[in-house]
């Protein structure tokens, strides 16, 4: 059975009095049923291990460097992020991919050194409003999957497939459930073809202007293994709500 996973993408918010958020989390779901990560900017990334150790939530990065170490000024390595207390990190998502021009063959690189340095890694694939309408999203987001994950050390403990249509992206719109239980079924199909029996344990999160109101009914969707979510985790009171929606869904 997979344990369903509510994560939290803070991407370029926060400052110092913004801890007191994953603090009051933190205290509101000391034994929750799922499990609970926040992914704040890397200023914040040791301050707020510190701020929820010992707790029930697990804290990540939003990004590293395929290398160990080297000069690569402004960036930060997957050690240097579990050095700080990260147990995951965010890799692939489409501000990435968009902002940075990073290919697939960078995302595995990032992931294959996130696994290297014992970091669960969140990998992140969706298509554009247009993709959309041509209908070309299975394509798409097949070919982001198999292009992102590396050949070896892919399990249930290892890498998270979250699907981020990015034309849903902080704007509101939600694809249909049927829309959302295609491609999450497509990628589950995939895995499996890819991996075999080890893929039955990789946990497929959906992100996308997921709030309170719409939780419950994206999480009752077959493959849909819980959330990614960007502005409504700023919040604790509105990421609890998420988090309790999760824990009421159906058994995966």
């Amino acid at each position: 059975m997979r344990r369903k996973l509510a994560a939290g993408n803070w991407k370029m918010n926060g400052l110092s009095g913004s801890l007191g958020e994953a603090v009051a989390l933190a205290a509101t779901h000391p034994a929750p049923g799922v499990d609970i990560l926040l992914c704040p900017p890397t200023t914040l990334l040791d301050r707020m291990a510190d701020a929820v150790h010992g707790s029930k939530v697990a804290v990540g990065g939003q990004d590293c460097h395929p290398a160990v170490s080297g000069a690569h000024t402004g960036d930060i390595s997957a050690e240097m992020l579990a050095d700080a207390g990260a147990g995951y990190v965010i890799l692939g998502h489409s501000e990435r991919r968009a902002d940075h021009g990073e290919s697939d063959a960078l995302i595995r690189a990032k992931t294959e050194a996130a696994l290297a340095a014992g970091l669960v890694a969140v990998v992140c694939v969706g298509e554009t409003e247009a993709q959309r309408d041509a209908g070309e999203t299975l394509a798409v987001v097949g070919a982001q999957l198999a292009g992102s994950l590396p050949d070896d050390g892919v399990t249930g403990d290892s890498v998270v497939v979250a699907y981020e249509p990015v034309w849903a992206i902080g704007t509101g719109r939600v694809p249909t459930l049927e829309q959302i239980a295609e491609v999450h079924d497509s990628l589950r199909a995939a895995l499996s073809a890819r991996y075999g029996a080890a893929a039955n344990a990789i946990r497929l999160l959906y992100g996308g202007s997921v709030k309170p109101g719409n939780a419950a009914e994206i999480f009752a969707i077959s493959n849909v293994d819980g959330a990614l979510v960007g502005g409504a985790s700023l919040t604790a009171a509105d990421f609890s709500a998420i988090i309790a929606a999760l824990e009421a869904a159906p058994a995966a």
